[in-house]
Order: structure tokens, then sequence, then C-alpha cells
């Protein structure tokens, strides 16, 4: 599991606010209305299973939920596929901060419910959805772990009924020569450096920008870059990771914007006067 900064993680996590109000925290059952003419009744079972009983069907089911160690959990109903109609959702501590969850979402020509899973591609850092907050506004779904010192983010969207992830970050490790190259602007305090890649509903990367690790960029694609100034008299830009020869090269002053890691190299981008945008990359091992 990759790592994030634990203490702005904590404060970042302060400013999301719940999609919904947990209900039936008192030990007492759930009840929801998951579509019209249908009444569900949900309650946490012992070990940590979901008893849920559905009306006027009379159907009822076992879902596997989310527990801590004691089996607890916590029920509400939330709109997490922005459909107007409400989620059951468990969510349950695990360890001192993570916040493990499961979200079922009813199926009106079965009458039971489903499990909601991410199509990730393998690229989310948090292994499944944890610590959920939802943003209507931007219709996406934010879920941070912490492993270590560090948090992390993914951020997911829905193509029509799939959940797939829409953003994901890549927390940098850059040491003397990157700083020996670039000076990064820095406005107040600021985390760790991440490459932020935007994805498609099948994967595949529509955008990357370095940004900063502690702020997850909700917005739409592309996403702004952090600049950097050039800091030798000669910085060499070269057309990919591991070329060997170039002809091109920055000088002392300049201005770029960082857009993407790989295998010790940083891709920049460098607004020129005469030739527009000239996009490169700088050997940073």
């Amino acid at each position: 599991m990759k790592h994030r900064d634990a203490v702005w993680g904590l404060l970042l996590a302060g400013l999301l606010v719940p999609a919904a109000q947990a209900a039936g925290q008192d030990g007492g059952p759930l009840r929801f209305a998951p579509a019209p003419g249908v009444q569900v009744q949900a309650e946490v079972m012992e070990g940590g299973s979901i008893d849920v009983r559905v009306s006027p069907s009379g159907k009822r089911l076992e879902l596997a939920g989310a527990a801590d160690a004691d089996g607890n959990s916590r029920l509400s109903a939330e709109d997490i596929d922005f459909d107007g109609r409400p989620e059951l959702v468990a969510r349950a501590s695990v360890g001192m901060v993570n916040e493990a969850l499961a979200v079922y979402r009813f199926d009106p020509a079965s009458g039971g419910f489903h499990a909601l899973e991410a199509d990730t591609h393998g690229r989310d850092s948090c292994g499944n959805l944890m610590g959920l907050t939802v943003d209507a506004a931007t219709r996406t779904l934010s879920s941070s772990c912490r492993s270590g010192p560090m948090w992390y983010t993914d951020l997911y969207r829905f193509a029509g009924s799939k959940l797939y992830l829409y953003r994901a970050e890549d927390v940098l490790q850059l040491g003397d020569a990157f700083d020996a190259a670039l000076e990064v602007d820095h406005t107040g305090e600021q985390g760790p450096l991440a490459v932020w890649r935007t994805f498609d509903a099948q994967g595949r990367v529509l955008d990357s920008a370095i940004g900063d690790g502690l702020v997850a960029p909700t917005g739409p694609s592309p996403v702004p870059g952090i600049q950097a100034t050039v800091r030798p008299a000669r910085l060499f830009l070269f057309e990919r990771p591991g070329a060997t020869s170039t002809q091109r090269y920055l000088v002392q002053g300049d201005r770029v914007e960082l857009r993407d890691a790989a295998d010790g190299w940083v891709q920049v981008r460098y607004q020129n006067a005469k030739r527009g945008a000239v996009v490169g990359w700088i050997n940073v091992n």
C-alpha cells in the first residue's frame, strides 16, 4: 500500500463532508426505501454480516457487510451512484484511522442487493473503497487510506452504472539530482509531490500532472501541474525516458510545468514564445 502524510491527511479528511449521516448507529435496524414502493430493514448481525429484509416481497438476505475486529459496523442509506435513490452502506473502523466500506445497490429486477465493485485496472492505491466521501457537485467518489505515516486518495466516477477509477496518485521520491535541476514553487504548506493520473472508463491514461500529494484534484482534466524554475546553466531536454542524446535544452531561469515521472525521469512542459508548448523529459536519476 502506498503512503501519504498522516497529519495533513487527517486535516484534509476533516474538510470533507460525508455523503450522509450514518443511520442505525444506536444498534437498532436501519430502514429506508431503495426504490418506489420498496421498504428495506437492515441490521448488523454478530460477526458483522447484515441481515436484510425487503418488503412487500418478504425476501430476506444476508450480506457480507464490513466489520471491525469485534464485528461492529455502522449502517447508513446514502446515494452513492447519484441516481436519486439510496444505497445500503456499511462502514467499519480498520486500525487506528482507516475505514472500510461495503456498498450494496438495490436491483429492482431481482428484488435483491448487489455489491458495488469498482474497475481499477490495478492502479488504485487503497485496494478497496475506504474512507468514502461523496462529491455530488462533481459526481465523484473519494476513497482515502493510510499506511504508516502516509495517506493516499483514489477518485472514482460512474460511466453509466459502471464505477471506475477516475484519478489516482503516485507519490514521488525525488532526490538531490531533482533539487539541483529544478526549484519547485511552494505556496504555503505542501505535501510530497505526486503524479496525478486521470483515466477513462477503459483504464486509458487521459492526462497526468505532478501536484501536491495531499490535495486530490477533483476537477476535470487536464489538471495543472506545479511550476518550477530551471537552476543550472543548461538542463538537457530529452524526447523520452532513457534517451541518451538530444540537442534541446533549457537554460537557467526558464519556467516549466511538471507533468509526469517515470524511472527517475521527470516530464516538463516549457512555453516557448515562438514555438508554443515544448514537452520533454529531464534525467533526475
